[in-house]
Protein backbone atom coordinates (compact mmCIF):
# COMPACT_ATOMS: atom_id res chain seq x y z
CA UNK A 1 0.00 0.00 0.00
CA UNK A 2 1.37 3.42 -0.91
CA UNK A 3 0.19 6.99 -1.18
CA UNK A 4 1.01 8.21 -4.64
CA UNK A 5 0.83 11.81 -5.84
CA UNK A 6 0.30 13.11 -2.33
CA UNK A 7 1.06 16.83 -1.90
CA UNK A 8 4.09 17.97 0.01
CA UNK A 9 3.74 20.82 2.47
CA UNK A 10 5.72 23.61 3.99
CA UNK A 11 7.50 22.99 7.28
CA UNK A 12 9.27 26.30 7.80
CA UNK A 13 9.36 27.47 11.41
CA UNK A 14 9.10 31.06 12.51
CA UNK A 15 5.67 32.18 11.25
CA UNK A 16 3.05 33.13 13.81
CA UNK A 17 0.18 34.49 11.72
CA UNK A 18 -1.13 31.18 10.40
CA UNK A 19 -0.65 32.21 6.78
CA UNK A 20 1.11 30.19 4.12
CA UNK A 21 4.72 31.21 3.36
CA UNK A 22 5.23 33.03 0.08
CA UNK A 23 7.79 30.47 -1.12
CA UNK A 24 6.94 26.94 -0.13
CA UNK A 25 9.62 24.33 0.43
CA UNK A 26 8.54 20.79 -0.34
CA UNK A 27 9.42 18.12 2.21
CA UNK A 28 8.77 14.40 2.32
CA UNK A 29 8.58 12.10 5.30
CA UNK A 30 8.89 8.37 4.73
CA UNK A 31 7.46 5.81 7.13
CA UNK A 32 7.69 2.02 7.09
CA UNK A 33 4.34 0.35 6.62
CA UNK A 34 4.19 -3.42 6.86
CA UNK A 35 7.00 -5.46 5.37
CA UNK A 36 8.99 -3.93 2.55
CA UNK A 37 6.53 -1.10 1.98
CA UNK A 38 6.84 2.63 2.53
CA UNK A 39 4.55 5.63 2.58
CA UNK A 40 5.37 9.22 1.72
CA UNK A 41 3.55 11.10 4.44
CA UNK A 42 2.26 14.61 3.97
CA UNK A 43 -0.58 16.72 5.27
CA UNK A 44 -2.50 19.79 4.20
CA UNK A 45 -1.21 21.92 7.08
CA UNK A 46 -0.70 25.62 7.67
CA UNK A 47 -0.15 25.39 11.45
CA UNK A 48 3.57 24.77 11.23
CA UNK A 49 5.29 27.03 13.74
CA UNK A 50 7.33 25.58 16.57
CA UNK A 51 9.44 28.76 16.71
CA UNK A 52 12.64 28.44 18.68
CA UNK A 53 12.19 30.16 22.00
CA UNK A 54 8.44 29.59 22.13
CA UNK A 55 7.02 28.64 25.49
CA UNK A 56 6.70 24.96 26.25
CA UNK A 57 3.30 25.52 27.79
CA UNK A 58 1.74 27.96 25.30
CA UNK A 59 2.87 28.57 21.74
CA UNK A 60 1.09 30.40 18.98
CA UNK A 61 0.74 28.32 15.81
CA UNK A 62 1.78 29.58 12.39
CA UNK A 63 0.00 28.43 10.46
CA UNK A 64 -14.88 18.07 -1.26
CA UNK A 65 -16.56 15.45 0.03
CA UNK A 66 -17.46 13.02 -2.79
CA UNK A 67 -20.86 11.69 -3.72
CA UNK A 68 -20.34 8.58 -1.61
CA UNK A 69 -22.94 7.95 1.06
CA UNK A 70 -21.99 8.83 4.65
CA UNK A 71 -20.73 6.02 6.84
CA UNK A 72 -23.54 4.23 8.63
CA UNK A 73 -21.27 4.08 11.68
CA UNK A 74 -21.36 7.86 12.16
CA UNK A 75 -23.30 8.80 15.29
CA UNK A 76 -26.21 11.24 15.40
CA UNK A 77 -25.41 14.91 14.91
CA UNK A 78 -24.32 16.91 17.97
CA UNK A 79 -24.37 20.71 17.93
CA UNK A 80 -23.95 23.82 20.07
CA UNK A 81 -21.44 25.19 22.56
CA UNK A 82 -22.62 23.10 25.49
CA UNK A 83 -21.14 19.61 25.93
CA UNK A 84 -23.02 16.89 24.12
CA UNK A 85 -22.42 14.53 27.03
CA UNK A 86 -23.42 15.95 30.41
CA UNK A 87 -20.44 16.70 32.65
CA UNK A 88 -17.87 16.62 29.86
CA UNK A 89 -15.55 19.50 28.92
CA UNK A 90 -15.89 21.32 25.60
CA UNK A 91 -12.98 22.46 23.44
CA UNK A 92 -13.37 24.81 20.47
CA UNK A 93 -10.94 25.81 17.74
CA UNK A 94 -12.70 28.40 15.59
CA UNK A 95 -9.78 28.64 13.18
CA UNK A 96 -10.36 25.04 12.14
CA UNK A 97 -14.16 25.12 12.65
CA UNK A 98 -14.17 22.19 15.07
CA UNK A 99 -15.80 21.79 18.47
CA UNK A 100 -15.70 18.60 20.54
CA UNK A 101 -15.97 17.27 24.09
CA UNK A 102 -13.74 15.19 26.34
CA UNK A 103 -14.45 13.56 29.72
CA UNK A 104 -14.23 15.64 32.94
CA UNK A 105 -11.12 16.62 34.87
CA UNK A 106 -11.88 13.94 37.42
CA UNK A 107 -11.18 11.36 34.71
CA UNK A 108 -7.72 12.87 34.09
CA UNK A 109 -8.60 14.93 31.01
CA UNK A 110 -7.12 18.40 30.54
CA UNK A 111 -8.42 20.97 28.03
CA UNK A 112 -5.60 23.25 26.87
CA UNK A 113 -5.81 26.87 25.82
CA UNK A 114 -6.96 26.75 22.20
CA UNK A 115 -3.80 28.54 21.02
CA UNK A 116 -1.45 26.08 22.72
CA UNK A 117 0.39 24.02 20.12
CA UNK A 118 1.63 20.44 20.15
CA UNK A 119 4.23 19.53 17.57
CA UNK A 120 6.75 16.92 16.51
CA UNK A 121 9.65 17.85 14.25
CA UNK A 122 12.00 16.14 11.83
CA UNK A 123 15.78 15.82 12.20
CA UNK A 124 16.24 19.39 11.01
CA UNK A 125 13.82 20.79 13.56
CA UNK A 126 11.04 21.44 11.04
CA UNK A 127 7.50 20.51 12.08
CA UNK A 128 6.13 17.24 10.75
CA UNK A 129 2.80 17.76 12.50
CA UNK A 130 1.24 20.57 14.54
CA UNK A 131 -2.09 20.74 16.32
CA UNK A 132 -3.91 23.17 18.58
CA UNK A 133 -7.36 23.42 20.10
CA UNK A 134 -6.18 20.38 22.03
CA UNK A 135 -6.94 18.22 25.04
CA UNK A 136 -4.82 15.55 26.73
CA UNK A 137 -5.50 12.43 28.80
CA UNK A 138 -3.38 11.53 31.85
CA UNK A 139 -0.60 13.98 31.05
CA UNK A 140 2.55 13.15 32.97
CA UNK A 141 1.17 9.80 34.01
CA UNK A 142 4.18 7.94 32.72
CA UNK A 143 7.42 9.88 32.67
CA UNK A 144 9.77 8.48 30.04
CA UNK A 145 12.90 10.16 28.70
CA UNK A 146 12.20 13.59 27.14
CA UNK A 147 11.52 13.52 23.41
CA UNK A 148 13.75 16.12 21.72
CA UNK A 149 11.42 16.13 18.71
CA UNK A 150 8.40 17.19 20.80
CA UNK A 151 7.40 20.83 21.29
CA UNK A 152 4.75 22.60 23.31
CA UNK A 153 2.49 20.20 25.17
CA UNK A 154 3.48 17.20 23.03
CA UNK A 155 5.38 14.27 24.49
CA UNK A 156 4.59 14.87 28.17
CA UNK A 157 3.65 11.32 29.03
CA UNK A 158 -0.03 11.66 28.14
CA UNK A 159 -1.85 8.48 27.13
CA UNK A 160 -4.01 10.22 24.53
CA UNK A 161 -4.17 13.57 22.76
CA UNK A 162 -6.88 15.28 20.74
CA UNK A 163 -6.62 18.40 18.61
CA UNK A 164 -7.16 20.23 15.33
CA UNK A 165 -4.89 20.95 12.40
CA UNK A 166 -4.77 21.91 8.72
CA UNK A 167 -5.68 25.02 6.75
CA UNK A 168 -4.13 24.28 3.35
CA UNK A 169 -5.76 23.59 0.00
CA UNK A 170 -3.58 20.90 -1.53
CA UNK A 171 -4.68 17.33 -2.16
CA UNK A 172 -8.09 15.76 -1.81
CA UNK A 173 -10.09 15.55 1.38
CA UNK A 174 -9.67 11.77 1.38
CA UNK A 175 -5.89 12.08 1.06
CA UNK A 176 -5.70 14.55 3.90
CA UNK A 177 -7.83 12.41 6.20
CA UNK A 178 -5.35 9.56 5.64
CA UNK A 179 -2.31 11.82 5.83
CA UNK A 180 -3.29 13.35 9.17
CA UNK A 181 -3.91 9.94 10.70
CA UNK A 182 -0.67 8.51 9.32
CA UNK A 183 1.49 11.54 10.09
CA UNK A 184 0.48 11.72 13.73
CA UNK A 185 0.96 8.01 14.20
CA UNK A 186 4.41 8.21 12.64
CA UNK A 187 5.61 11.39 14.35
CA UNK A 188 4.27 10.76 17.85
CA UNK A 189 5.51 7.19 18.11
CA UNK A 190 9.08 7.27 16.85
CA UNK A 191 9.45 9.49 13.81
CA UNK A 192 12.28 9.27 11.31
CA UNK A 193 14.81 7.86 13.74
CA UNK A 194 12.73 5.02 15.22
CA UNK A 195 10.43 4.43 12.23
CA UNK A 196 7.25 2.94 13.68
CA UNK A 197 5.24 0.71 11.37
CA UNK A 198 2.06 2.53 10.38
CA UNK A 199 -0.93 1.10 8.53
CA UNK A 200 -3.57 3.57 7.38
CA UNK A 201 -7.12 2.64 6.44
CA UNK A 202 -9.02 3.82 3.41
CA UNK A 203 -10.78 7.13 4.02
CA UNK A 204 -14.50 6.70 4.68
CA UNK A 205 -17.28 9.30 4.42
CA UNK A 206 -18.18 11.06 7.67
CA UNK A 207 -21.27 13.17 8.23
CA UNK A 208 -22.41 14.51 11.59
CA UNK A 209 -22.59 17.71 13.60
CA UNK A 210 -22.59 19.93 10.52
CA UNK A 211 -19.46 18.24 9.14
CA UNK A 212 -19.43 16.46 5.79
CA UNK A 213 -16.03 14.97 5.16
CA UNK A 214 -13.92 11.86 5.64
CA UNK A 215 -12.41 9.82 8.45
CA UNK A 216 -9.41 7.50 8.48
CA UNK A 217 -7.66 5.32 11.04
CA UNK A 218 -3.96 4.60 11.47
CA UNK A 219 -2.68 1.64 13.46
CA UNK A 220 0.85 1.94 14.80
CA UNK A 221 3.33 -0.71 15.84
CA UNK A 222 6.07 0.88 17.93
CA UNK A 223 9.50 -0.44 16.98
CA UNK A 224 11.53 1.06 19.83
CA UNK A 225 10.44 0.64 23.47
CA UNK A 226 13.24 1.89 25.76
CA UNK A 227 10.88 1.80 28.77
CA UNK A 228 7.47 0.54 29.86
CA UNK A 229 6.18 4.07 29.33
CA UNK A 230 6.47 3.55 25.57
CA UNK A 231 3.42 1.60 24.34
CA UNK A 232 3.72 -1.42 22.04
CA UNK A 233 0.99 -0.10 19.77
CA UNK A 234 -1.13 2.99 19.20
CA UNK A 235 -4.16 4.09 17.21
CA UNK A 236 -5.03 7.36 15.48
CA UNK A 237 -8.41 8.53 14.14
CA UNK A 238 -8.87 11.61 11.95
CA UNK A 239 -11.81 13.60 10.63
CA UNK A 240 -11.28 15.92 7.67
CA UNK A 241 -13.59 18.69 6.48
CA UNK A 242 -13.41 21.20 3.63
CA UNK A 243 -14.62 24.77 4.11
CA UNK A 244 -16.28 26.96 1.45
CA UNK A 245 -12.99 28.81 0.87
CA UNK A 246 -11.36 25.54 -0.21
CA UNK A 247 -9.19 25.07 2.86
CA UNK A 248 -9.13 21.66 4.52
CA UNK A 249 -9.05 21.14 8.28
CA UNK A 250 -8.55 18.10 10.44
CA UNK A 251 -9.51 16.76 13.87
CA UNK A 252 -7.22 14.07 15.27
CA UNK A 253 -7.23 11.78 18.30
CA UNK A 254 -4.29 9.49 18.98
CA UNK A 255 -3.68 7.21 21.93
CA UNK A 256 -1.37 4.62 23.40
CA UNK A 257 -2.54 1.02 23.37
CA UNK A 258 -1.39 -1.99 25.36
CA UNK A 259 -0.58 -0.03 28.53
CA UNK A 260 -2.54 0.48 31.77
CA UNK A 261 -5.37 3.04 31.56
CA UNK A 262 -5.22 3.24 27.75
CA UNK A 263 -8.41 4.44 26.09
CA UNK A 264 -10.56 1.69 24.65
CA UNK A 265 -11.87 1.84 21.11
CA UNK A 266 -15.34 2.54 22.51
CA UNK A 267 -14.02 5.47 24.56
CA UNK A 268 -12.30 6.99 21.52
CA UNK A 269 -15.42 6.58 19.41
CA UNK A 270 -17.50 8.22 22.15
CA UNK A 271 -15.25 11.29 22.00
CA UNK A 272 -15.48 11.27 18.20
CA UNK A 273 -19.27 11.24 18.48
CA UNK A 274 -19.14 14.74 20.00
CA UNK A 275 -17.20 16.35 17.12
CA UNK A 276 -19.17 19.14 15.48
CA UNK A 277 -18.75 22.26 13.40
CA UNK A 278 -18.42 25.65 15.09
CA UNK A 279 -20.78 26.95 12.40
CA UNK A 280 -23.73 24.96 13.73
Amino acid sequence: MSWSNTPQHDARPGRTDGSAPSRRKKTTLVAAVGVGMVLALSGCNEDTDTGAGASDSKKKPTSGASKEQPSSAAPSAPSGKEPVIKGWQTQTRQKHHFRYDVPPKAEKWKVLDQDTSLSYTDKGGKPIVVMNGAATYREGGCASAPNPKAFGEAGKGQLATVGTTGGGKEGSLQENARNWAGNWGFAAYGGEEKKPKVTVSKAKPWKQGGITGYTATAKVKVTNRPSKCVPPTAVVHSIAQKLPDGTMHGWVIYGDQGVPNALTDAEMKKIMSTVRSTDG
